[in-house]
């Protein structure tokens, strides 16, 4: 089974960047329908194109949403209330309405009207949608060019309005909707997308597909393992692809594991059942850190979901024991693939399909595809492509890999190749495969031995890094093997190839090994064999193992190895090393271009060994004390990279003179090295130099930065002087220098004058330094700035407002009080940090008048600043842009009025503010408030601002709340109804609805909660049926991260209870209990419920708490229910606290 790709039909079958595009109006619907829709797309793993900082200003829309529009293949229009206002909304509409009508137009459009009427869309006659256009008109009614824009605007709306599409309104389940809309997309438009894209060219893959469902019986309810069995190259893991991509929507989760027999090598059992249970449970974790815990992780979490498992390609039954080992593991309906060439293997599944080799007409179609790239051959090659087919036997591989061969080839050449192909008639796969090896020049050749032997999984840019170090053409001939249909490129840009190709690569070089002449060595024995025992040595052309045993060498195998060009041995700092005695290695051959050998044994390299074709090398963990003894002779003109870290024992650097085309340098933790050789100042296409925690390094005294992008001398906590600088940074350079920790007592004046592309400038921890130099602010490029820790620090650069690319600005933990005025015309600036120790008696800080300045600040941090009322920040409202404000543990009673201001403000942070007693308006995109939650006169205050937040919503359709999140552990004790489970009860007092303004709620972040279902329930049991609303909560997908938020709380208005058109009647107070349920809409949701209460010792997840009218004072009390104190009620009941598990 095989695929390639068809000029013909590809160009029918657009490549989609995104499944679907979300067109909405930001203000109506982002924070809680939109958001919610867009998680449903997403947690299905539909690509979806959110533009969740449209800022709708302006009548056009930027280039990158056109090209997202023109690169999607399902546009979801949600049209709502003030749709119709935004122009920006409007001119979108027009791009996706355009997309829709282009001739082989490729995009359906689905629109969800959402509290408006489809009609009144159509026709723009209802109240909103007339007045947005009589709007639009009377903008532009001297504008013929504006007037045949808002023509268009109508024309757009009447033809997309007109399109069947989704309702949302009161009475409508919108989780079930959404639910239902993303069903629609992504059994209809995506799947089928996804299907042709992959299965258009694949031969024969219907009747597999039909075979295989028969055998899977997906309608069945009970769970199924089904075995792939057939010899490899048959096509087992096109088929089950094929099958995962087609079935997997009709399951709540599913994973494909591929190439289960390689990754098991390169990796540990539990680190597959890590990613199974990753993908399946939706989130990228560990789970386990061994494969017995992850049998019982695997069976505990997915015993009760519905799920499509495929592993592909296993040879052992730990494979299957331990991924998939019992039916029991999984949900009802669940189905396991299994593909594998030992039938023995899968014999206990309920069903094997076992894969034939291609009848003869699908095996020409194949063949065509790669040798033709169309379906019929010319006819003077009809007789040769007869006799490849017939010889391939139906192996898709084969087909695949000769055809290839084949391609763009004379008669001649095919005349020729097609008897090398019929001299062997009953070889071996693998031996008939090796032809195409043949066909290689002998570059290209030991490219491919090179990536069979070595390579296969390893990243395409450091293989074409090693490859090129050997002076090969390596784009060159990884083009050639890619068309030759050897390697192919993974989507994740790792060079891979057929296990059968690997398998011939190796085969060659068995064949070379039983002639006396082995060209290359990846496993232990052969190691053994040739190193050791000197047995083949001249024509080893590279090394590359893993090895733990005591290492001992032939002089004379060495000697021998004239054409070893990459020498790698990676061991381990507990494996046994050398006990040879007298320091170093006898022999070392000068051929060598890769040279990596980690926990090198000896001190010192051969006293003889100088490889002039030196491209790297990498001895870390190495015992060397020098890395060579110099002499005269020896030239690196080809060294590229030295990394020599955590060679603990590391004296001295070598003279860098002799290696003029240096480009990295890593000593990173070599703890004895004392000094840096002066000769680094002639390098002058060094790119990083990495000294990292060289704690007794003394003298740097030179580096050049001509080239450099990178220079780190974090902890070196001997170094006292900055280096001298030689050079000037070329033009367009970027460069970044880290000094954290050290010892450096002060930055030289003179390099800040010379070097304006330095963008990053780290010097947290230097204790030593008292002042930073004028010139710093001559640094045009700098981005980053971070004096962090700096303990004697004072002060900033009176000019540093002259920073003008300046984005991230720490000077936390220093003495500095009083930054510069100037720090405000930092209009790039994004995050600023003052942060102080926490203190009773520090210097109160002052930070300058804004005066509408640091316009691009999204991160302020003034904790533990002592900020007093005397020094507030009473600008701080022009701060248009900024999202978090930390005031933690400031001594001031009130916070400035401006900060209602604050538009973007998404956290505020008032933590220990002990003093702090009045709050003013909060601005409306707040979300997270991290305070003292559990101080309930303080929440007062905190619920008063909410309020002001949702001050309409009484009057509001549909009902959304905002949330807010909180570092706050458990539920506060003042949550006098506090449960475990996600439905609460609550008694009212009599006349509650006079009394009382609202409810508290909060509840555990752990759970994801879409809305809140509220039941007002009668005094008494007369008929009268509940109360009942949903109230949707609008932000809460901004808190979905236990790392940032605890406890969320949010505030349920009494008025927004009530609805007296359904009353009969009945006044509010005439209802003596309220239900709140706590409803997720998504399918996985399984909230553990519990009848243990407070004393148990388990934690609280939801709480609930009344709210007084008067100033929002909490009420604790409790009382008796009416129907107690009344006898026309006989049938009623003392109230109390009631927990229920219906929804």
């Amino acid at each position: 089974m095989a695929s390639s790709s068809s000029a013909s039909k590809s160009q029918y079958c657009p490549r989609w960047k995104y499944d679907v595009f979300l067109s909405f109006r930001g203000d109506d619907t982002r924070n809680n329908f939109t958001s919610h829709l867009y998680k449903g797309l997403k947690n299905r793993e539909i690509v979806t194109f959110l533009d969740d900082e449209r800022l709708e200003d302006g009548d056009s829309i930027s280039k990158e949403l056109v090209q997202a529009i023109e690169k999607s293949q399902v546009a979801v229009i949600v049209f709502s209330e003030n749709y119709a206002t935004s122009s920006w909304c409007l001119n979108e509409l027009v791009k996706i309405m355009e997309c829709k009508e282009k001739e082989n137009g490729h995009m359906t459009v689905i629109p969800v009207f959402y509290y408006v009427d489809s009609s009144h869309v159509q026709s723009q006659s209802n109240k909103s949608f007339k007045n947005a256009f009589d709007e639009h008109e009377s903008k532009n009614k001297d504008d013929v060019e504006g007037m045949q824009k808002v023509q268009g605007w109508r024309n757009a709306l009447t033809a997309a309005a007109g399109l069947k599409g989704h309702d949302i309104h009161d009475g409508i389940n919108q989780s079930k909707k959404i639910e239902q809309i993303v069903d629609h997309i992504s059994s209809k438009y995506c799947k089928s997308a996804r299907l042709l894209s992959y299965l258009q060219d694949v031969v024969g893959i219907n009747a597999h597909l039909e075979e295989l469902k028969s055998l899977l019986q997906i309608k069945i309810d009970d769970v199924r393992i089904v075995g792939i069995w057939g010899i490899g190259g048959v096509g087992k893991t096109t088929i089950a692809k094929a099958i995962f991509v087609t079935l997997s929507d009709q399951f709540e989760a599913a994973c494909f594991l591929g190439n289960v027999k390689k990754n098991v090598k390169n990796n540990q059992l539990h680190s597959l059942q890590n990613t199974l249970l990753s993908e399946l449970l939706r989130k990228k974790d560990d789970y386990v850190n061994n494969e017995y815990f992850g049998k019982d992780m695997i069976q505990s979490r997915l015993s009760s979901m519905k799920v499509l498992i495929v592993l592909d390609d296993i040879d052992e039954r730990d494979h299957l024991e331990y991924l998939a080992g019992d039916v029991g593991w999984f949900g009802n309906g669940s189905r396991v693939i299994v593909t594998t060439r030992n039938r023995k293997l899968i014999e206990d599944s309920n069903a094997i399909y076992e894969v034939h080799t291609l009848p003869d007409h699908e095996a020409m179609q194949l063949f065509n595809q790669h040798a033709f790239k169309k379906e019929v051959p010319d006819e003077c090659f009809k007789k040769f492509s007869l006799e490849v087919v017939n010889q391939a036997k139906g192996l898709p591989l084969a087909i695949e890999v000769w055809g290839s061969l084949l391609h763009k080839k004379g008669i001649d050449k095919w005349e020729k190749i097609v008897d090398q192909i019929k001299k062997k008639p009953n070889s071996e796969i693998v031996e008939k495969l090796k032809i195409s090896y043949d066909g290689l020049e002998l570059e290209e050749q030991k490219i491919f031995l090179d990536i069979a032997c070595f390579f296969r999984g390893h990243e395409r840019k450091q293989v074409m890094k090693i490859l090129e170090s050997c002076d090969f053409g390596a784009e060159y001939g990884l083009d050639v093997l890619i068309e030759k249909s050897l390697v192919f490129i993974s989507e994740y840009g790792v060079i891979e190839m057929h296990d059968l190709i690997e398998d011939m690569g190796k085969y060659i070089v068995k064949m070379q090994k039983d002639d006396g002449k082995p060209s290359r060595i990846w496993n232990d024995e052969d190691f053994k064999y040739v190193v050791m025992d000197n047995m083949g040595t001249m024509t080893v052309e590279a090394i590359w193992l893993t090895y733990s045993e005591k290492l001992c060498f032939s002089k004379e195998a060495m000697k021998n190895m004239q054409r070893l060009r990459i020498l790698c041995i990676q061991t381990y700092p507990w494996a046994s090393q050398s006990d040879s005695e007298d320091g170093s290695i006898e022999y070392l051959p000068n051929n060598l271009c890769w040279f990596v050998w980690h926990c090198y044994p000896w001190t010192l390299l051969p006293e003889n060994f100088n490889p002039t074709r030196l491209v790297h090398v990498d001895l870390r963990w190495s015992s060397l004390h020098c890395l060579w003894k110099e002499t005269e002779l020896q030239q690196f003109l080809s060294l590229r990279t030295i990394d020599l870290s955590f060679s603990q024992s590391l004296k001295r650097t070598p003279d860098f003179k002799r290696m003029p085309n240096l480009e990295y340098l890593s000593l990173c933790e070599c703890r004895s090295l004392e000094e840096v050789h002066p000769s680094l100042k002639y390098c002058k296409k060094l790119i990083q130099v990495n000294l990292f925690q060289c704690e007794s390094l003394e003298r740097f005294p030179y580096v050049n930065v001509e080239s450099l992008e990178s220079l780190n001398l974090e902890n070196c906590s001997s170094l006292e002087k900055f280096p001298e600088i030689s050079g000037i940074m070329k033009q367009g350079s970027a460069i970044k220098i880290m000094t954290s920790y050290s010892g450096i007592r002060e930055l030289p004046s003179s390099f800040f004058d010379q070097q304006p592309h330095l963008i990053e400038l780290h010097l947290n921890g230097m204790e030593n330094l008292e002042s930073l130099p004028d010139s710093i602010c001559k640094l045009k490029g700098l981005v980053k700035l971070s004096v962090s820790k700096c303990s004697k620090l004072e002060s900033l650069p009176e000019e540093i407002g002259d920073l003008e690319n300046l984005e991230h600005l720490n000077a936390s933990y220093t003495l500095i009080s009083h930054p510069p005025s100037s720090i405000v015309r930092l209009n790039k600036l994004k995050s600023l940090v003052f942060q102080k120790e926490k203190s009773e008696d520090g210097v109160p800080f002052v930070f300058p008048q804004v005066n509408e300045g640091l316009l691009s600040l999204k991160y302020l941090d003034l904790s533990y600043c002592n900020i007093i009322d005397e020094k507030l920040l009473e600008d701080i409202g022009s701060l248009s842009s900024l999202k978090t404000l930390n005031l933690r543990g400031s001594n001031f009673e009130h916070l400035p009025r401006s900060i209602s201001k604050l538009g973007a403000l998404q956290t505020l942070d008032l933590s220990d503010c002990k003093r702090l007693t009045q709050l003013p308006e909060f601005p409306q995109k707040l979300h997270t408030i991290y305070a003292d939650w559990s101080n309930d006169s303080f929440c007062n205050l905190l619920f008063k601002n909410i309020s002001s937040l949702q001050h309409d919503i009484c009057s509001s359709y549909p009902v959304s709340l905002r949330v807010f999140g909180s570092l706050v552990k458990d539920i506060p004790r003042w949550f006098n109804y506090r449960e475990m489970c996600p439905s609460v009860s609550v008694d009212l007092p009599e006349n509650w609805y006079d009394k009382f303004s609202g409810l508290a709620v909060c509840y555990s972040s752990e759970y994801y909660i879409d809305y809140i279902r509220t039941h007002l329930i009668p005094l008494c049991d007369d008929g009268k049926s509940p109360m009942t609303k949903e109230f949707t909560l609008s932000n809460n997908s901004k808190l979905n991260d236990p790392d940032a938020c605890n406890i969320i709380f949010l505030l349920v208005p009494l008025c927004g209870l009530w609805n007296a058109s359904n009353a009969n009647e009945t006044t509010p107070n005439g209802y003596g209990r309220i239900k709140l349920d706590f409803i997720d809409q998504t399918p996985d949701y399984d909230i553990e419920e519990t009848d243990d209460d407070d004393d148990s010792g388990e934690k609280m997840k939801f709480g609930v708490c009344l709210l007084s009218k008067n100033e929002f004072e909490v009420c604790n009390g409790r009382r008796k229910s009416r129907c107690e104190e009344e006898a026309t009620c006989s049938s009623s009941k003392k109230q109390r606290l009631h927990i229920s598990n219906q929804q």
